[in-house]
């Protein structure tokens, strides 16, 4: 049994799942943090590179939904990156990440990031073992060099129930709002829970560093995740509120109000 999807059962019945009302009341407590987080990387130049790993349907969208719907995606910036291409595939392995690294002023949000290697393509074949396994040695090495650049990194995995996932990735079956959120590869994934399982396992002893440690937050309650999260986030970080001061909209004039013109193509009311 996989202690940690264990663990995350038994904690599930003593949190029982939030209200919606209570929720959004806790939220945007935390959106008010995350915009005090914002103006302070703004001013101060800051750069911050949040990484969300996870089994599908360990909710990693929702969380980030969570975290920058009240925030400017001029300084929170979700990267989520395709399959790479031919050209890609001959670079060296974490070279297509670099670029989207955070610049002074940005908050880059990585929804599933160059530990690619370490579980998907390992476990579906897309890379040979010896290349996971130099991946799993190397990574410390560029992790330490990105802090000691000055990026603040956490890494966050979503940690999910077998029988939660399949609830969640039946939803995107039946729901068809979500449908383009199951993908083949979830179905062709989702009979290798134990490889994923072992894959975790393997990155967590090579990778969980005292730079750059992960942080496994379980989200079969997936409000209550989302808090943790954010929460978890805000705290790893020594932002301060940055002055301001009381803005007031000046007076104006305003000319008498003309009608559109008949020929102004409108855009009519939805059924």
């Amino acid at each position: 049994m996989d202690q940690i999807a264990n663990k995350n059962r038994k904690s599930e019945k003593t949190n029982p799942a939030l209200k919606r009302k209570e929720y959004e009341q806790k939220l945007r407590k935390l959106h008010v943090e995350l915009v005090k987080l914002q103006e302070w990387v703004k001013r101060e130049g800051k750069k911050v590179c949040v990484v969300f790993e996870g089994r599908d349907g360990a909710g990693k969208g929702g969380v980030i939904k969570a975290m920058t719907e009240r925030v400017s995606p001029r300084v929170f910036r979700v990267v989520a990156m395709a399959a790479p291409t031919e050209r890609e595939k001959s670079q060296i392995y974490v070279q297509r990440y670099v670029p989207h690294f955070p610049s002074g002023g940005e908050i880059v949000i990585f929804d599933r990031s160059w530990y690619n290697r370490a579980g998907v393509e390992r476990v579906m074949g897309f890379c040979t073992e010896d290349q996971a396994k130099r991946f799993l040695s190397i990574v410390p090495a560029i992790e330490k060099t990105m802090v000691d650049s000055g990026i603040v990194l956490l890494k966050y995995w979503l940690e999910v129930s077998p029988e939660e996932q399949t609830n969640r990735l039946t939803a995107r079956i039946d729901d068809k709002r979500k449908i383009w959120k199951l993908s083949q590869m979830d179905v062709d994934s989702y009979t290798r829970w134990d490889d994923y399982t072992r894959a975790r396992d393997d990155m967590f002893q090579a990778t969980d560093t005292a730079w750059a440690p992960w942080f496994i937050a379980r989200s079969d309650n997936k409000r209550q995740a989302r808090l943790n999260i954010i929460a978890h986030l805000l705290s790893s970080i020594p932002y301060k509120k940055v002055p301001r001061g009381d803005v007031k909209l000046p007076k104006r004039s305003v000319a008498r109000s003309k009608p559109l013109r008949d020929s102004l193509r409108i855009v009519p009311e939805a059924d």
